[in-house]
């Protein structure tokens, strides 16, 4: 049974960091290529980051060029994103995805000063 798992949100002033994980299980993730996506409250789903299932390429949405890493490590079924620069307008619920839809519960990003 694919599961997908996300940690490592937070609450961090603007300007700060976070890392996300994702961890995978159930299913043969070095197959996959995975995305991060993004919802914040009251809008619709964004798609925030992708990595190709063996680590390249990826690509990410525009507002997060430069700021964000995406990586992954297939021999530990592990997905991170490494958010640096974090605005407010990054706040949201971030899950990890596989391209046909199936997605993890989140984890919490709110930047505030």
């Amino acid at each position: 049974q694919l599961r997908l798992v996300e940690s490592g949100g937070g609450m961090v002033q603007p300007g700060g960091s976070l890392t996300l994980s994702c961890a995978a299980s159930g299913f043969t993730f070095s197959n996959y290529d995975m995305n991060w996506v993004r919802q914040a409250p009251g809008k619709a789903p964004e798609w925030v980051s992708i990595i190709k299932r063996d680590g390249t390429p990826s690509y990410y949405v525009d507002s997060v060029k430069g700021r964000f890493t995406i990586s992954r490590d297939n021999s530990k079924n592990m997905m991170y994103l490494q958010m640096n620069n974090l605005k407010p307008e990054d706040t949201a619920l971030y899950y990890c995805a596989t391209l046909d839809g199936s997605r993890g519960q989140g984890t919490q990003v709110t930047v505030s000063s």
